[in-house]
């Protein structure tokens, strides 16, 4: 497939001086959103919006919001909005904003209880969706006045200079979805379904006719850790039974199924045959009008308009783009009449898909008209087994080569919400990793970066929560996230709790992501270095016309001493003995030109990386 090359027309005007010419802008399909006003790389905040503002410290297991607290959207305020774009954040993804399924009682407000047996966790799990017309009562200070609450955050967010995403969850939906902030007319998930029937094109759910549904029982787990409550009775009223959000289909969904939620039906039939168009094979090379041209006289299924008309709800409330969850479980082609509805609204919303299957990758982006995916499998894998020493170094350039094509809609993180934190001891126990780690993350490719809130003062995930197994801060329970809430500092976000070395970690992040605006960061082409004295040290270079930065990142705890080769492309402008300096740390070194190009060579201390450049002023 042709390499994109991904300099979009803005950069180039901003880059005349150094050689960036016309015939380096990208198809336009091939451009992610950000790029048009902006001279930066994106880089996502994700905070899981129930912790962030949280201030207590109890971390009772199974707690209630009264034992162990719950964050607000007021607990964002000025201070810590001002901290999170520090990070050289752009957007910022509330995670768990949405109203979904949870333990406690809100009846008083026309909001009907959940039943903890089919809620994970006693905060329950964002992704199980019971309103997607309305907000998490948890996180409101008033609750009647919840949507206005979010409304005032995401102006916030706006006035800090950052745009906001929320999560969109397609596959799947709460079983007990019941939504009080509709607009009129709209119908719920189900209201209109043929019940009788396993499926219907227009049926919302897939069902079993003619029985109920079964809590799913284990040995090992007790519904709230065993603590009484009222509905805790293992029965859920649910007849005819519908499949499980995982696809299973069994009345009786094992404990491993994701048994609190229901599958949506996107007119997949159950032998997985489509009962709707499908994309001529040219649409991958076409934008987003004419995906949205095509859909305009096809019959689709209920469902596909259900999803549009919530995206575009938000979209009129101020949200500037989504996060999809597990996208690759719903067709491509739904992709496109979703994302096409979106751009056509908003052309520069900012649209991320949670796609595990590298198979899937350029479907999702040319036909399904994603901006960016999830780069797990290939790139977080490879630099996590890095990170834990099982392989050197230099494998991550195996893992790189295999999306070049794609490369600046390939999503790096180092921790979200579903993956361990560096600091466990189960990942790294040493949130030291993370730093040559971002660094390569980071400065790699064009690809954005995300980053999890904690991750950049060390916060390893040790709480037992309850239904939240240690090494990830759950996402299920109310608990408070400790070395996040000492930068918290009750609510002054100014760090004064923090350790030295946690003060360290963070200003190194800072100066990380403040790399971002640099022309070869933003666009530049990656050349994989020749680096010898050790197995333990990456070396590339990011090029674009006459800048040229020289990427250097020690993973091992042990100073390392490296002998750098450079090609005489990679040499570039620079002259012999021309003195490097480093725009990360303190280093430098002098080029020693040879006929073939130039070597150098550099003491790295553990953990340590240097951004080497011939001028020391970011030019």
């Amino acid at each position: 497939m042709k390499k994109s090359v991904y300099v979009p027309a803005v950069l180039c005007s901003a880059l005349i001086a150094i050689g960036c010419s016309e015939n380096n802008k990208p198809e336009q399909q091939q451009t992610p959103a950000h790029t048009q006003n902006e001279l930066t790389k994106p880089v996502v905040y994700q905070v899981f919006t129930r912790l962030f503002g949280n201030t207590e410290t109890a971390n009772v297991p199974w707690g209630t919001k009264e034992q162990n607290g719950v964050g607000k959207f007021a607990d964002f305020n000025d201070a810590a909005l001002k901290g999170i774009k520090e990070l050289g954040t752009t957007h910022v993804w509330y995670t768990g904003a949405l109203h979904h399924a949870l333990v406690g009682d809100y009846t008083d407000y026309g909001i009907s209880q959940d039943d903890p047996d089919v809620v994970k966790g006693r905060a329950g799990s964002p992704y199980a969706i019971k309103d997607y017309y309305d907000v998490n009562p948890d996180l409101a200070v008033n609750v009647t006045n919840r949507m206005g609450e979010f409304s005032q955050l995401i102006e916030r967010t706006h006035n800090h200079g950052m745009k906001v995403i929320i999560d969109i969850v397609p596959n799947h939906v709460a079983r007990n979805y019941q939504s009080l902030g509709k607009p009129k007319g709209v119908k719920d998930f189900g209201e209109q379904d043929d019940t009788s029937k396993t499926y219907d094109k227009n049926n919302n759910f897939y069902y079993v006719p003619g029985q109920s549904f079964q809590v799913p029982t284990s040995t090992t787990y007790n519904v709230l850790g065993g603590k009484a409550h009222p509905l805790a009775d293992g029965f859920f009223d649910e007849t005819p039974a519908k499949w499980t959000g995982n696809g299973a289909r069994a009345p009786k969904p094992d404990i491993n199924d994701w048994y609190e939620t229901v599958k949506v039906n996107y007119g997949v039939k159950p032998d997985g045959s489509y009962d709707f168009a499908q994309l001529p094979n040219d649409y991958k090379d076409k934008d987003y009008r004419a995906h949205y041209e095509f859909w305009q006289d096809k019959e689709l299924p209920n469902s596909w308009y259900k999803f549009r008309d919530i995206a575009l709800f938000w979209l009129d409330k101020g949200v500037d783009g989504f996060r999809y969850d597990m996208a690759e479980m719903v067709p491509v082609e739904f992709w496109s009449f979703l994302n096409s509805s979106i751009k056509m609204q908003k052309s520069d919303a900012f649209l991320l898909a949670e796609v595990y299957n590298p198979l899937m990758y350029r479907a999702y982006i040319h036909q399904g008209k994603m901006d960016y995916l999830y780069d797990k499998v290939g790139f977080y894998d490879t630099l996590k087994a890095i990170m834990q020493g099982k392989v050197a170094a230099n494998t991550i350039f195996a893992a790189q080569s295999q999306v070049t094509d794609i490369e600046a809609h390939m999503l790096h993180f180092l921790e979200n919400h579903d993956e361990q934190r560096i600091a466990s001891p189960d990942f790294a126990g040493n949130a030291a990793w993370g730093k040559p780690a971002m660094v390569v993350s980071n400065l790699m490719s064009r690809a954005p970066t995300l980053l999890y809130f904690g991750q950049d003062v060390g916060e390893d995930g040790s709480e037992n929560a309850g239904f939240g197994t240690a090494t990830r801060t759950s996402i299920f329970d109310y608990i408070g996230v400790p070395a996040h809430q000492a930068w918290m500092n009750n609510g002054k976000f100014d760090g004064a709790n923090l350790t030295k070395e946690q003060v360290a970690l963070r200003d190194y992040y800072k100066a990380i992501m403040s790399l971002n605006s640099l022309p070869a960061v933003v666009g530049g082409e990656m050349t994989e270095l020749n680096v010898t004295g050790s197995e333990r040290v990456v070396g590339f270079t990011r090029k674009l016309g006459q800048q040229a930065l020289y990427v250097l990142s020690n993973f091992s705890e042990q100073p390392q001493t490296i002998t750098v080769n450079l090609s005489k492309a990679q040499l570039g402008a620079m002259s012999e003995n021309t003195l490097l300096n480093d725009l990360l740390e303190n280093h430098t070194t002098q080029l020693k030109a040879h006929p073939q190009g130039a070597t150098f060579k550099l003491t790295l201390d553990a953990f340590s990386s240097a951004v080497l450049t011939n001028k020391a002023n970011n030019e």
